[in-house]
């Protein structure tokens, strides 16, 4: 899984001009999956992002989780995230997972972090738009390719 996470003050997704879900402070999750991804994948993400201590504390060192802040998660399917760009201008997504895989995996990962922290999720394959207000801005790549190697 390749997880992009940012750190919101708000964040919302739209549909068809309307807005389907909307998160104060929390994180935003750009979500992609791939056909190698596995049950280790998810509950490593899951932890990993549950536990990341990304948010200030009253010092403003960043000390604090989104479990410590109460904060909520907006999550976002994005196969795009597995793009393949060496060869040609277009980019080539055949990384990415099978859509029936990725759909079961994206909504695994969001009902196994739901146990943890509040999570709202924007609809797997729709035209989505979304907004968002950065809180730094943070922003931190999660792959969990290499946990996977090691692990």
């Amino acid at each position: 899984m390749k997880i992009v996470i940012q750190r919101v003050k708000t964040a919302s997704v739209s549909i068809d001009g309307v807005i389907k879900e909307k998160i104060n402070q929390g994180f935003l999750l750009l979500v992609g999956v791939e056909d190698a991804d596995s049950n280790f994948d998810l509950d490593y993400a899951v932890r990993k992002i549950a536990q990341m201590r990304i948010f200030s504390d009253e010092a403003d060192k960043m000390n604090l989780s989104v479990q410590d802040i109460q904060g909520e998660i907006l999550s976002i399917s994005q196969f795009t995230l597995y793009a393949e760009t060496k060869k040609g201008n277009r980019p080539s997504f055949s990384a990415a997972g099978k859509p029936d895989f990725a759909k079961a995996m994206y909504e695994k990962f969001n009902d196994s972090l739901a146990q943890i922290v509040p999570v709202k999720a924007g609809v797997f394959g729709a035209d989505m738009q979304v907004e968002l207000i950065n809180d730094g801005p943070v922003t931190i790549i999660l792959d969990t390719k290499e946990a996977r190697k090691n692990g």
